[in-house]
């Protein structure tokens, strides 16, 4: 699968005022309706799906030009404005505990669409899968909190999510198009943009975690009592490399180093043995596995490194717009009168375009032209 970006954000609270969420969803619903009049639905899932169009549209919306809000508060106003019946796609999930209702959700669709149980199923495990390896299997610091997942009737899907880090007050949004799938656990990005990139970052889908994402899971497989001593206390002290053996080399560090938390409790190493009796047969199946989170994939890939020398990539796999102003005044305030002329332009073109007449989206077309010139 490819995963067409990710975006970084300063993380801002609040919302968006009533008069503007409510122009909002109008202009939202109008340039996606649009675009599906011109492009059909598919083109619309692609443009979600990258992270420069979706930051652009979300500034055209007129919501603040960098916040975390962009995110949260284009793709709830999306999931009000796209209508199943009216415009063949499905919004699915949201923020905070609506993410959890997205397999439900999807689940639905069967009934409003002609979608296959196998499709559906298969949708179902694309958005567990997604957010899985966004918030287990890359860990760089950021816990999503918001997931949606945009499926069209005839069953091709975009995800776009978030996540979080308090630490740095920052908010990173990750996308995924799903008619690019090749396949899910390695090198699922075609395309990162930040403006923050991370020192240390466990990437386990990357080309170089090829190894240790094997190892893993021959780990697991071959019963994971026999690595049990590498996450054993010894007298209420963490054991040390030269408690392993006695032909080691001594290296003098600095006096802090970061703390990398693989030390399981009884409780979790447990879930480590119910894997085990599953047998999984590849890392899709494993991460997938339930209670298999972000510590112990980073436990299993670190004794991949320390047991077999072979280390999985610590690499962040980590590019915006304005059109009516933005909610919090920057660069201008949002222009009410201009913004409701744009939602009636817009209306005016689709009204136009069902009567068979293009000239207003023709005119649209040779502007965007002119622009790129």
């Amino acid at each position: 699968m490819k995963r067409k970006g990710i975006a970084n954000l300063p993380l801002h609270g609040g919302h968006p005022p009533r008069w503007l969420f409510s122009r909002m969803i109008k202009l939202a619903g109008g340039i996606s309706e649009v675009i599906i009049d011109e492009y059909g639905s598919d083109e619309l899932l692609r443009r979600l799906s990258n992270p420069f169009w979706f930051q652009a549209f979300s500034c055209v919306l007129g919501f603040d030009w960098h916040s975390s809000g962009t995110t949260t508060t284009t793709c709830g106003a999306l999931k009000i404005a796209l209508k199943w019946e009216e415009h063949g796609i499905l919004v699915a999930g949201g923020k905070g505990k609506n993410s959890r209702k997205t397999p439900q959700e999807i689940l639905d669709s069967q009934n409003l669409f002609s979608i296959s149980t196998k499709k559906i199923e298969k949708m179902v495990q694309s958005s567990r899968i997604s957010a899985k390896i966004d918030n287990s299997c890359i860990q760089d610091g950021y816990q999503l909190y918001q997931h949606n997942f945009f499926l069209n009737e005839k069953g091709n899907w975009a995800v776009v999510q978030q996540g979080m880090n308090n630490f740095n007050n920052y908010a990173r949004r990750y996308h995924w198009l799903g008619e690019e799938v090749d396949t899910y656990i390695e090198e699922p990005h075609s395309a990162i943009s930040c403006d923050s990139c991370e020192k240390k970052v466990l990437n386990m889908t990357a080309t170089g975690s090829d190894d240790a994402r094997q190892i893993s899971v021959d780990l697991i497989c071959d019963n994971p009592d026999h690595i049990r001593k590498y996450f054993r206390y010894k007298g209420g002290v963490q054991m040390l490399i030269s408690d392993f053996s006695n032909d080691y080399q001594e290296l003098n560090m600095p006096n802090h180093h970061p703390v990398l938390d693989m030390d399981l409790s009884d409780n979790e190493f447990e879930v480590l043995k119910q894997a085990w009796e599953i047998q999984p047969e590849n890392y899709e199946e494993l991460i997938l596995l339930k209670g298999l989170g972000p510590k112990k994939i980073r436990a299993l890939a670190l004794i991949s490194d320390l047991v077999f020398g072979k280390p999985a990539s610590w690499k962040d796999p980590v590019k915006y717009s304005f059109t009516h102003g933005g909610k919090d005044g920057f660069p201008y305030p949002v222009d009410r009168e201009v913004y409701d002329n744009s939602i009636n332009t817009l209306k005016e073109a689709l009204d136009q375009s069902q009567l068979e007449n293009k000239q207003k989206i023709s005119a649209i077309k040779r502007l965007e032209d002119f622009l790129n010139e």
